[in-house]
């Protein structure tokens, strides 16, 4: 193997204008495709990690799985229905301090209770639609981001003033209202509470910011008319990967529906899948095409050094010592290829980590998410090497099955 090595380092040498074009040809491909990577990557689990940083690991809400059987359906045997008045149950987890309680004895993580529901807030004769959402304020710190993103007061005020509130800042800005300004809360059953505004948040989310209220969850029972009632489970586990398996024992325990943030996101894991294809296809067809540099040069060593061939099967060299050399001549400026290949895309991956912009005047520069992997130079490299071997391979057979006694005669 170290001779073949030797003759293959000799012929890759003589024709060197030619094995630094298609060295490149694989660097570039390799490096392009580890820089396309960690960039996908990275967007992919930035964007993966804002999700999951925003919703709940698991959300347990006061639906069914199945729709709700009525008394009609258990007594007869019917095709179907007319006239009859279908069974009506209140919306709501009935019981919500037992089954926290319950979920507490096993779940991996934080628990926070919620009642939300809709909601119009006036102030100054403007007019607002929001999504109310009482909740325990130690609870609500402890599963979301909130008190991250509180811009104004504090979001603990909750817990110390029975009708304080907390509003987006663009809700706050549309309306006029400010700290300790009074507002005037009204539930879709026409009950009205007044609160007093202890505090502003922004997500950068508009929906968010513009629709969503805070209040501590006994004041939202009393408003939408539910007393010791709620509607939400939220769950922040400390392994999100066991999401799944904690949303389906909840739903088997409390009989209410459990999703977990995979299942509420999954079209989007799917397209991240579907993108993740793409990018490795196109990797593919890159190193594809540097692999037709590699053809083109084993090929032409090959018919160069027909005569070299034909001393060396006559000295008794096998033809799969023949194949070996010029494999091995591929594979030589694939290794060279994805060396440099993988210094061109560290550097490039680098380069782009350090690239900051900002969307908006006013809003903090942020940069391109990169995300460095051992696995993607891996992937690329391995990619360039396949490629190389399968270019280097079609020639080597060619050359192993010449015929010596041809060739020195010149017949070929």
């Amino acid at each position: 193997m170290i001779l073949q090595l030797k003759i293959a380092a000799t012929h890759v040498r003589s024709r060197l204008r030619q094995t630094i074009v298609s060295t490149l040809g694989v660097a570039l491909g390799v490096g392009f495709s580890i820089a396309m990577a960690s960039l996908m990557e990275g967007s992919q689990r930035d964007f993966t990690t804002s999700l999951i940083d925003a919703i709940p690991h698991v959300e347990i809400k006061d639906d069914k799985r199945d729709p709700t059987v009525q008394p009609a359906s258990r007594l007869y045997d019917a095709v179907a229905f007319h006239g009859l008045r279908p069974l009506e149950n209140l919306r709501g987890i009935r019981n919500p301090t037992e089954a926290v309680a319950s979920l507490r004895e096993w779940v991996p993580g934080e628990i926070a209770q919620r009642l939300s529901g809709q909601s119009v807030l006036r102030y100054s004769g403007q007019d607002i639609g929001m999504t109310l959402i009482g909740v325990v304020p130690d609870k609500e710190l402890l599963v979301s981001k909130i008190g991250e993103d509180m811009r104004i007061g504090a979001f603990m005020d909750l817990a110390t003033i029975d009708n304080g509130l907390v509003i987006g800042d663009t809700a706050g800005d549309r309306l006029g209202a400010g700290i300790g300004d009074t507002v005037t809360m009204t539930s879709a059953n026409g009950i009205s509470k007044r609160f007093k505004v202890v505090g502003m948040f922004h997500t950068g989310l508009a929906g968010s910011d513009e629709g969503l209220a805070y209040v501590p969850l006994k004041a939202a029972q009393i408003l939408l008319g539910k007393p010791d009632v709620i509607n939400r489970i939220i769950i922040r586990l400390d392994t999100i990967d066991q999401s799944n398996a904690v949303a389906a024992r909840a739903e088997r325990q409390l009989g209410y529906k459990a999703v977990s943030w995979e299942e509420a996101n999954e079209g989007l894991m799917e397209a991240f899948a579907v993108r993740n294809i793409i990018m490795y296809t196109v990797v593919g067809a890159i190193l594809l095409v540097a692999g037709f540099g590699i053809f083109n040069i084993i090929s032409t060593i090959v018919h160069e050094k027909a005569r070299d061939i034909a001393i060396l099967k006559s000295l008794g060299f096998p033809e799969s010592d023949i194949q070996q050399i010029f494999v091995l001549e591929g594979l030589v400026i694939g290794v060279l290829g994805a060396v440099a290949g993988c210094a061109l895309g560290y550097s490039l991956s680098s380069y782009l980590a350090t690239i900051r912009f900002e969307f908006s005047v006013g809003q903090e520069m942020t940069h391109l998410p990169i995300y460095f992997s051992p696995l993607h130079y891996a992937i690329a490299s391995a990619l360039a090497l396949f490629s190389s071997s399968i270019a280097g391979y079609f020639p080597a057979r060619r050359a192993a099955k010449l015929n010596p006694v041809d060739i020195i005669r010149g017949a070929s």
